[in-house]
């Protein structure tokens, strides 16, 4: 199937980062969000994001005007159009909010429609399981979006090889490299990082070293851009015990057990850089 409309639900930093993408490359995209605020927030963030690239000499200042003209926002699951081919949730790592979206999607757009997840951690079967589930596929963008190359694609358990190729080939299309993920807790990516992210926790607790120079170890001494405390800050410490859990209830193992001291910075509010504080502090 060849796919021309496309609609992200969710304007935040990946939901903005996907319209954002995909409108680039020719497709027409639907960003639809719960509040006025929250689409021109996110259309500030997309002009943004491509006058840096404007900046870095990746694209043209012409390319910028077709892409924002690619982009049509809207207030609403119900404002979305029934004749789009292709639905992009985008949303907080909450399955039941997921969950009721499909849900709600399922009765009124074309039946025809692929349902995608950029869930980092929630189960795709599960997720499918609020209809189509043959058409329902994860599509795991990296952040931030119009930069990084790698789209995690998870096949649901009942995911159809035909789904699969339409959504590695859109992959492709916009300069991506699609990696096929089968549907288990994590995935890939988050499987190997968070539990990375968590140990380094766990040796700040233990008072093996500090932040800093637990961060510094791992840059200067594995080669990383960034060290995994400074990293758990970008992504959120919120995020980062969810994903935890996740592995741990998902495997049954203790080896994903959630750092006490992640556990207690969440609980007090510490959540990295978008609360100010989290293993650094930020202004």
């Amino acid at each position: 199937m060849a796919i021309k409309n496309i609609a992200v639900i969710g304007g935040g930093t990946m939901g903005s980062g996907i319209v954002t993408v995909f409108a680039m490359y020719g497709f027409q995209v639907t960003l639809a969000e719960m509040k006025t605020e929250f689409v021109q927030r996110a259309l500030f963030g997309i002009e943004k994001s491509l006058d840096k690239l404007i900046q870095k000499e990746k694209i043209t200042p012409l390319r910028k005007e077709e892409t924002l003209n690619n982009i049509v926002p809207v207030i609403g699951l119900t404002s979305i159009p029934v004749e789009t081919e292709l639905i992009v949730e985008a949303v907080n790592e909450n399955r039941e909010l997921k969950l009721s979206i499909f849900k709600e999607l399922n009765g009124r757009i074309n039946p025809k429609a692929i349902f995608a997840s950029n869930t980092s951690s929630i189960s795709i079967t599960e997720l499918a399981q609020s209809g189509r589930p043959d058409k329902f596929i994860g599509m795991h963008f990296m952040n931030p979006v119009p930069v990084m190359q790698l789209v995690e694609i998870i096949k649901g358990y009942q995911t159809s090889q035909e789904t699969y190729n339409t959504i590695k080939e859109m992959t492709i299309k916009i300069e991506k490299t699609p990696i096929e993920v089968n549907d288990y807790p994590g995935f890939i990516s988050n499987r190997v990082l968070m539990p990375f992210i968590n140990e380094a926790v766990f040796a700040l607790m233990e008072g093996v070293s500090t932040v800093e120079d637990i961060d510094n170890v791992v840059k200067l001494g594995l080669n990383h851009p960034m060290g995994p405390l400074t990293l758990a800050d970008f992504i959120g410490l919120d995020v980062c015990l969810n994903i935890m859990e996740v592995l741990y209830n998902g495997f049954q193992d203790s080896k994903y057990r959630p750092s006490p001291l992640l556990k207690k910075m969440v609980a007090a509010g510490k959540l990295g850089k978008k609360s100010g504080e989290g293993f650094y502090k930020y202004n």
